[in-house]
């Protein structure tokens, strides 16, 4: 999406959802949905054949320390 997609769809989607956007926060919420696209566009570039199928669970890991 482009910066003006972008822009365009938060103002849409905020108004179809009756959410004021103050003005201060809009900037941030304009950046945070650009950034949220941006890993969603890297999602779909995976290319998928009808055999993949979904995982069944999803086990979280506690990410390691660096070493000093």
């Amino acid at each position: 999406m482009t910066p003006a997609q972008i822009e365009s769809y938060v103002d849409a989607t905020s108004a179809a959802l009756g959410l004021r956007l103050r003005p201060d926060h809009r900037p941030g919420v304009v950046r945070f949905f650009g950034l949220a696209a941006e890993f969603a566009a890297l999602v779909e570039a995976v290319p998928l054949s009808p055999h993949d199928e979904p995982a069944v669970n999803f086990t979280s890991v506690t990410p390691r320390e660096k070493e000093a």
